[in-house]
């Protein structure tokens, strides 16, 4: 079963506010629970007034407390005896009012004589007789259901003034508290009244009872509260998901220059920036891979139309099948074998799976002896090169045969691009825990622009390092990946020499 956002924030927001009010009602009914012992004391010693007055008035009869009976089992039992005739008592129905006797007629006035005649008077009213009083109901005694279940009359104790035992339960080691019997301002004697061992017991359903209806209520607001925070907290984190889901599946269709919007500040918002930099870097990737074909069906194009045109001419009998017209077929072909084995280097560099065998070598010895074998191809080119002097400790852990590779291509990259009559130094020094390998020449100079594009793939500068020098634009390339094999950076600045800088940058001691 599929559940969505919805149902789930409702389901989570139900819980939290329902636990939030099942612990705050477990609280209440436990400060309430323990607090309840003080409490029901405290009635009790209340409804204990009208028998304290009661033994108060015997005693004030008597003189003493010989009124309680002698027998130890009677005595036990008598105070229980007592509340219970009080009680009776209380319920006892109150007795009706005597009636109001009428009042009598009064006596006839004698008629007047003939000198006087007055005017008649009328009668004098006659008050109604008040009705007949209805017995008042007896009130109900002010007691407590719950306090009367934790049996008062079997843990009440009458002690003498001095703390003697006299009637009722016997005292034990239980806590309890105590109301003084006095007469004429001092005390003659205690009612003792034992703690109940459970006081909450008695009041526990009670409490549920009367809280029934408060339960039922908090229960339809945690219910309704939930689903209005569900809807609300799912639409606002449903919007941007689904902008998001959107977005994925336009990635998925290719659609690369897909972009959201970034105006949230919350988590949501950084997932809408990560899939925005995702969608960029995607849409560079495809125009690279765009380019890297183009780029490849060119470099592949140019030596097999110039074989062929070679080819066709010989097949024509428009050029002979020389010596010469052979060599140059055989530079075209070397030509495209070695773009072809750079492209499947740079595509096995791409996966990981270039072989390099490392092994503890003299970086600065390597790179001298691969420069002494440039000697002739500087020399044919009119360049000078210098060495500087050696750094002293130039042990790295490296492929041998790959630096001689990554070496190659430097040099042959001066010897392409920097006239006759450059310079083209090589200097190694330390920098920090790196060891640095410096190559500098004076030929022409490289934009600043186009600096960090040197190891791109197919990338050439115009001017004076275009196509016209020969290679494919992939030598800087593999460099770039070789080195980065071994742990270490290439980069590329303006020279002091007035041209380009080749700085290779090495872990000192192995990666």
């Amino acid at each position: 079963m599929r559940f969505s956002i919805g149902h789930r924030l409702f389901a989570s927001v139900l819980l939290a506010i329902l636990a939030v009010a099942v612990t705050a009602i477990a609280l209440m009914r436990h400060n309430v629970m323990s607090s309840f012992g003080d409490y029901a004391v405290n009635i009790e010693l209340d409804r204990l007034d009208q028998l304290a007055g009661v033994l108060a008035g015997r005693y004030r009869r008597h003189h003493d407390w010989h009124f309680i009976p002698a027998d130890p089992e009677q005595r036990g039992q008598w105070i229980a005896d007592e509340l219970a005739r009080l009680q009776q008592q209380r319920l006892a129905p109150v007795p009706p009012a005597p009636p109001v006797p009428p009042v009598p007629p009064e006596a006839p006035v004698a008629p007047a004589g003939p000198r006087e005649m007055e005017a008649p008077q009328a009668e004098p009213a006659i008050a109604p007789l008040p009705p007949p009083a209805v017995p008042a109901e007896p009130a109900p005694p002010m007691e407590d259901a719950a306090v009367d279940d934790l049996g008062l009359q079997d843990r009440v104790t009458l002690l003498d003034a001095g703390g003697r035992y006299l009637a009722g339960r016997k005292i034990g080691a239980e806590a309890s508290a105590r109301r003084a019997i006095e007469l004429g301002g001092k005390p003659v004697g205690y009612l003792v009244v034992a703690r109940a061992a459970r006081p909450s017991d008695a009041m526990s359903v009670t409490f549920i009872r009367q809280l029934k209806d408060s339960l039922l209520i908090i229960i339809a607001a945690s219910i309704a509260l939930s689903a209005l925070a569900a809807v609300l907290l799912a639409a606002h984190f449903r919007k941007p998901i689904l902008r998001l889901a959107g977005g994925a599946r336009a990635l998925a269709d290719g659609h690369y220059d897909t972009r959201l919007a970034e105006a949230r500040s919350d988590e949501l918002g950084e997932l809408a920036h990560s899939f925005n930099l995702l969608a960029q870097k995607l849409d560079q990737v495809e125009a690279s891979r765009r380019q890297w074909v183009a780029d490849t069906s060119h470099e592949l194009r140019t030596p097999l139309s110039v074989l062929r045109a070679q080819l066709e001419a010989v097949q024509d009998g428009i050029r002979p099948a020389s010596a010469e017209g052979t060599a140059a077929m055989l530079r075209q072909v070397l030509s495209l074998n070695k773009l072809i084995d750079q492209l499947y280097a740079l595509a096995r560099a791409d996966v990981g799976d270039l072989e390099y065998q490392r092994q503890r070598t003299d970086l600065w010895l390597l790179v001298r002896e691969q420069a002494g074998a440039f000697d002739d191809k500087f020399a044919a080119a009119g360049l000078a090169i210098e060495i500087g002097a050696a750094p002293g400790e130039s042990m790295v852990l490296a492929d041998p045969e790959r630096l001689r590779q990554l070496f190659s291509n430097v040099f042959e990259n001066c010897i392409r691009y920097c006239g006759a009559g450059a310079r083209v130094t090589l200097q190694a020094r330390r920098a920090g825990a790196d060891l640095e390998i410096l190559v500098d020449d004076s030929g022409a100079g490289v934009p600043d622009a186009a600096l960090a594009h040197l190891a791109e793939r197919f990338y050439r500068v115009d001017g004076s390092r275009s196509r016209e020098h020969g290679g494919a634009g992939l030598g800087l390339a593999l460099c770039q990946r070789i080195i980065s094999a071994h742990g270490g950076s290439l980069g590329f600045a303006r020279s002091p020499l007035g041209g380009l800088q080749v700085l290779m940058r090495f872990p000192w001691g192995g990666a």
